[in-house]
């Protein structure tokens, strides 16, 4: 019997614990810390890998937020790949009702498919394992069963929730006996040493029907207001918008608060949890110490990235993303730097990052929330320079893309063409630029920006006027539905 699969990718979150180089619009999970594909992609490729004599994989069905739209759209493009759905939250609620939404539009046409659920920001460096672990979870959890994946662990670790477990049957997985929070140090020692518990991953596996019936089980007030929701939702494309207001009247709760915890404590019910250990190198990459512990290390137990140099320097990492960084006489430190801003940091507080976007926020500073490169779905600005009533920006255009045709009350600009062809629309004139040509957008004027070649375009914009914020813009056209 062929098993059908639906990956389901939690790709909502700020991670803000990866600051400065996630940021709420460009959040850990679609940044690329090493080699050439983000945390995202990777998920999606570990998760068409799941494809076997038995097992038919969907393309996957994303839940994410209206803000990183079109990241999921760009990095999925980039693998030639496309979602089979985009489910966008309105407003967080946790994963209780993010699970839900998916199951609800994986049942919408009458289909039943297995549900293999993982957030976006893992990593493992065996995918063999992992593989053979997950196309595991999906036979048991053809049988009816929930299925978790538990971490087997290699240290005494506190910052994660435990799985403690019975007996291995025939296949390999185990009865889950309880759901254990996070421990102290002595406790999760103890817990290494017992060898039945295991790290709780946050990847699970179940029909998306068993899911549903387990909720109303255990969260009738949970899965009738997400229904509620799901049932005013509005699709344009791979978008899925459910109702708004709706939405937010859902209770926000965890898969393992709403579902997973109840059923261990309470057999009556009939929902059975199943484990299947997973021993693959994973890493939740929460913070930047365990960026560290999964990157390559030289003698000394430095990892770096980008344009790094070590001298006198140990169990240390340095991101570099723009320019030359130097370590000197270091141990244990995270240097990681960015364009608008530097972190350095003792590793063993690496936790403690997220207070600093707590900090950002609370003095309305935009270091917490944007990079200096801002990613739109045309492409992306660098705002590489200003001062009193000017800014210099470098603008990337993709092929056949296209900015809005808007108008600004506040600032004229210029526009010179460093490579690629521009079609320029000035008030009632459309003019093509190529390389080293140049116009001039008066204020007021209506303007647009198109590329219509195939190789991406490049510009320099230099802005002047009284007020150069981004909320100047009063949109007339627009092909991402952002016109007034």
């Amino acid at each position: 019997m062929k098993h059908s699969l639906l990956p389901v990718i939690m790709a909502g979150g700020s991670g803000t614990r990866l600051w400065p180089l996630s940021r709420a619009l460009y959040p850990k999970q679609f940044l690329v810390l090493q080699g050439n594909q983000s945390l995202f992609q990777q998920a999606h490729l570990r998760l068409q890998a799941l494809s076997a004599e038995d097992i038919e994989v969907s393309k996957p069905c994303v839940v994410g937020n209206e803000e990183h739209r079109f990241l999921v759209l760009d990095q999925l493009r980039e693998l030639k790949g496309e979602p089979s759905s985009l489910l966008l939250e309105p407003v967080g609620r946790n994963t209780a009702p993010a699970v839900t939404l998916a199951a609800l539009q994986a049942t919408a046409d009458g289909a039943d498919p297995i549900l293999v659920v993982t957030p976006a920001d893992q990593t493992v460096t065996d995918e063999a394992a992992y593989t053979a672990a997950l196309q595991k979870a999906v036979r048991a959890a053809a049988n009816g069963d929930i299925v978790i994946l538990g971490i087997t662990p290699d240290r005494p670790e506190t910052g994660f929730g435990y799985i403690r477990t019975g007996a291995a049957d025939a296949q390999g997985a185990r009865a889950v006996a309880a759901f254990v929070e996070k421990p102290n140090l002595e406790t999760a020692k103890s817990y290494l040493a017992d060898g039945g518990y295991f790290w709780n991953s946050g990847m699970f596996v179940m029909k998306a029907s068993r899911w549903l019936a387990a909720l109303e089980h255990f969260r009738p007030d949970i899965a009738q207001a997400t229904r509620e929701s799901f049932a005013v939702r509005s699709t344009d494309a791979q978008f899925v918008r459910p109702g708004k207001a709706e939405f937010a009247n859902v209770p926000s709760e965890s898969v393992d608060y709403a579902v997973m915890e109840q059923c261990p404590s309470k057999p009556e019910s009939g929902f059975v949890v199943r484990m299947v250990p997973l021993d693959a190198g994973w890493s939740d990459l929460g913070a930047w110490d365990a960026v560290w512990q999964v990157s390559e290390h030289d003698d000394k137990g430095n990892a770096s990235q980008g344009d790094a140099l070590f001298q006198n320097s140990s169990n240390t990492l340095v991101h570099a993303t723009s320019r030359l960084v130097a370590a000197v006489g270091l141990d244990n430190v995270v240097v990681v730097e960015t364009p608008d801003a530097v972190l350095v940091a003792d590793r063993n507080s690496s936790q403690d990052v997220k207070k600093i976007v707590s900090t950002l926020d609370s003095k309305a500073r935009t270091e917490g929330t944007i990079h200096r490169r801002v990613h739109r779905p045309w492409g992306w600005y660098d705002s590489i320079d200003h001062g009193p009533r000017f800014q210099v920006k470098r603008i990337m255009v993709k092929p056949k893309a296209s900015l809005s045709l808007q108008m600004h009350h506040h600032r004229a600009e210029h526009w010179i063409v460093v490579s690629g062809t521009a079609e320029v629309t000035v008030g009632d004139k459309v003019v093509l630029l190529s390389e080293n040509q140049s116009t001039y957008i008066p204020l007021g004027t209506v303007h647009r920006l198109i590329n219509p070649g195939t190789i991406p375009l490049e510009i320099i914009e230099v802005q002047s006027g009284s007020y150069l914020g981004e909320d100047d813009i009063v949109r007339f056209q627009d092909n991402y539905g952002r016109s007034a």
